[in-house]
């Protein structure tokens, strides 16, 4: 990272968190498409936000600049940085009241970063990245083509670290303008953003995964699509998680619900991808505001997709949620897990009333774990010893489970084969088997996710010992 830019000093401030950034290597495409998304929710939503961004070169705002005149009619203050063009401040939009450009000396490493933070009332975003050098593109050399430009960088909606960012930004213009940054620090103090609420950030990753959609992958070799991928299923996790952060009596339900569903995967000794599968749908499991959202781009396709079931013979077009994660083909079998989640044992629940077997194996774990996880959250707070908890919070799940017995199909919710595991591993927990709970480490891969456990010996140890028995 370039020594006082933006990035890095925010880099330097969490050099010892107890939270450390995680940052990924993005194409210019993807960040188009990213700022695009991002930008257009200014112009959809009733808030009046501030906007501060850096585009390196001013060629590079003069593109953007009549676009960032509708921005400027919806937002409270927009401050612009970049390298000091020719022709660049004499732009119309430049003229507005609520525009400020800052030109950067050709020596600022901000001249070599390009973002994007927004704060508004209701939500908050952020696209901070910095081009990587000619040594950083080693062999490979710089690119030349414009589109395969690599940035290392983040993106985020998460509050805290946007203000953060935004205060360390403010501060930089400071330098060449001290009137306009404590206009923005009087803005920044007036605006206070709050978390958003999981509709406004359905709105926002709807755009975003439409926007990284329908952008030139067609046309783009090999690894520029698998940055878009990564980023399309970047916004799902990030969304879950401020989710769960929103809820303030169960904040760690989606990494606690992963925790037990691999687990359990482990001890029914299913293949890797499978419990892959599962991993990302115990993650994504509780957006269903996100599965309500029509395309913003393509408005109505959320509710023509029928899907073949990949863990079962049957089709589900009963269901119109989780459509936006079925417009991605790898997230397609996980909306099918989180779609069936609600299926009850006994045939009686929603949406397509399978019964038994023919429910899809992940989503009856999803469906017990979830509930188990719940019912042991909502004891924490009681005189309970640990092991009370897990042993009540079984026996609630024992009370809704169903009966192997063929004629007795129809008698309750969950499958009682993966009650009974779920007891094997309820047994653990209270002889002090401890599930390390991770948030998703989020990159280029492909499934953004380090499988890894911290006490792997101890849990493959006990996997052992239930398989013998």
């Amino acid at each position: 990272m370039l020594e006082g830019s933006i990035l890095q000093q925010l880099e330097t401030a969490h050099s010892n968190s107890a939270r450390p950034i995680r940052y990924g290597v993005y194409y210019k495409n993807t960040l188009v498409s990213l700022c695009h998304a991002l930008e257009d929710h200014i112009l959809t939503d009733d808030s009046t936000p501030i906007v501060i961004t850096a585009f390196q070169q001013g060629k590079w705002y003069l593109e953007e600049a009549e676009r960032y005149a509708d921005i400027a009619k919806k937002s409270k203050h927009i401050a612009i940085m970049a390298g000091s063009d020719s022709a660049w401040a004499e732009h119309p939009t430049s003229e507005l009241s609520n525009v400020d450009l800052v030109g950067l000396e050709s020596t600022d490493p901000v001249a070599q970063e390009w973002h994007l933070i927004i704060l508004s009332p209701t939500y908050t975003a952020m696209v901070l990245c910095q081009e990587l050098s000619e040594a950083d593109y080693e062999a490979a050399g710089i690119p030349t083509s414009d589109k395969e430009r690599k940035f290392y960088g983040l993106w985020t909606f998460e509050p805290e670290l946007v203000q953060e960012t935004a205060k360390i930004a403010i501060a930089h213009i400071k330098n060449y303008n001290p009137e306009l940054a404590a206009k923005l620090t009087a803005h920044q103090v007036a605006i206070k953003p709050s978390l958003a609420t999981s509709e406004n950030l359905s709105k926002v990753v709807s755009r975003v995964v439409d926007y990284l959609q329908t952008g030139e992958k067609q046309t783009l070799q090999k690894a520029l699509d698998r940055n878009l991928v990564s980023n399309e299923i970047q916004a799902f996790l990030r969304m879950a998680q401020m989710m769960d952060a929103a809820d303030i009596t169960n904040p760690m339900a989606a990494a606690e619900v992963v925790a037990l569903a691999e687990t359990i995967g482990q001890l029914l000794d299913l293949p890797a991808w499978q419990i892959k599968r599962l991993r990302l749908a115990g993650l994504l499991h509780r957006i269903d505001p996100m599965q309500q959202a029509e395309s913003v781009l393509t408005p109505g396709t959320s509710t023509r997709y029928h899907e073949e079931a990949p863990s079962s013979p049957l089709t589900c077009p009963l269901v119109p949620g989780a459509q936006v994660l079925r417009t991605m083909p790898r997230l397609r079998a996980v909306a099918q897990i989180i779609t069936h989640q609600s299926e009850w044992w006994n045939g009686t629940g929603e949406p397509a009333g399978l019964a038994g077997d023919e429910i899809p194996l992940e989503s009856r774990i999803l469906a017990l774990v979830a509930y188990f996880q719940s019912r042991v959250q909502h004891r924490k707070t009681s005189e309970l010893s640990r092991q009370e908890i897990f042993s009540q919070a079984l026996e609630d799940c024992r009370k809704q489970q169903g009966d192997n017995r063929e004629d007795s199909l129809k008698e309750n919710r969950f499958d009682p084969k993966l009650v009974e595991t779920l007891s094997l591993l309820v047994m653990g927990l209270q002889q002090g088997l401890d599930l390390p709970v991770m948030t998703p480490k989020t990159s280029v891969g492909m499934w953004l996710l380090d499988s890894q456990w911290d006490n792997q010996s101890q849990i493959a140890k006990y996997i052992a010992n239930y398989q013998k028995s």
